[in-house]
């Protein structure tokens, strides 16, 4: 076996070298490390740190109840239109706040909802998007060729974000008057129009002015599953 070395500075207790620290910066030859460099010790630049690596994968399954989100890799498709319906039919709303009104479709939006219009100057059915499943398709049809729609999509029906103010203490408890929704200009011009091109083809024909303006309603002896529309 190897004989062990001795230390340079072997310790007379514990904490306590046998040489001072003068005698031992010349045993070192310190000095000598100093005189060849021009009296500075030598300085080595820091290497540039290294970026930490990824995160370690976990060494142990996940419990069952650790709940996870699941990923749709689905695109969305657009909603089949019923075979019944095409642009320029009449249809028969069934519910919401125009329910029994008699609307033309003009065609489909990328939501799938359907757009339709009363028009607003015979029945007061503006440009408004409905579901197809809360409408009757008519076998009445209006000729929309000269009804110019392609500017109007979902975002047209998007609602103005109201920016909510603060109130002070006094206006807190005092009534205030409900604000009407103000409909902007350009909607208006949109709607007229669409209603202008659309109010020709329908004149055209005769008694579907009336027919439009007239609500639907069952009435009494009436069987919905015999009617014909």
């Amino acid at each position: 076996m190897a004989a062990k070395k001795s230390p340079r500075n072997p310790e007379l207790i514990r904490g306590v070298g046998k040489f001072c620290r003068s005698k031992m910066y010349h045993k070192r030859g310190l000095w000598a490390i100093k005189a060849k460099n021009g009296g500075k010790f030598p300085h080595h630049e820091k290497k540039p740190a290294v970026a930490p690596a990824a995160e370690k994968p976990p060494k142990f399954y996940p419990a069952d109840d650790v709940k996870k989100p699941l990923v749709n890799k689905h695109k969305p498709k657009l909603t089949k239109l019923r075979s019944s319906i095409t642009p320029g039919t009449v249809l028969i709303i069934l519910a919401g706040r125009f329910k029994g009104k008699r609307v033309v479709f003009l065609k489909q939006l990328p939501s799938g909802l359907l757009l339709v219009t009363g028009p607003f100057k015979i029945n007061g059915v503006p440009l408004r998007r409905v579901n197809q499943a809360y409408v009757i398709a008519t076998s009445t049809k209006v000729d929309v060729c000269g009804v110019n729609v392609e500017k109007i999509d979902d975002k047209y029906f998007a609602k103005l974000a109201d920016k909510k103010k603060k109130k002070t203490e006094g206006e807190f408890f005092e009534s205030e008057k409900e604000e009407k929704n103000v409909i902007p200009q350009e909607r208006k011009d949109e709607q007229k129009a669409v209603d202008a091109a659309l109010i020709k083809a329908i004149e055209s024909v005769p008694d579907l002015k009336a027919y439009l303006g007239a609500r639907f309603s069952l009435k009494a002896g009436m069987k919905p599953h015999e009617l014909v529309f």
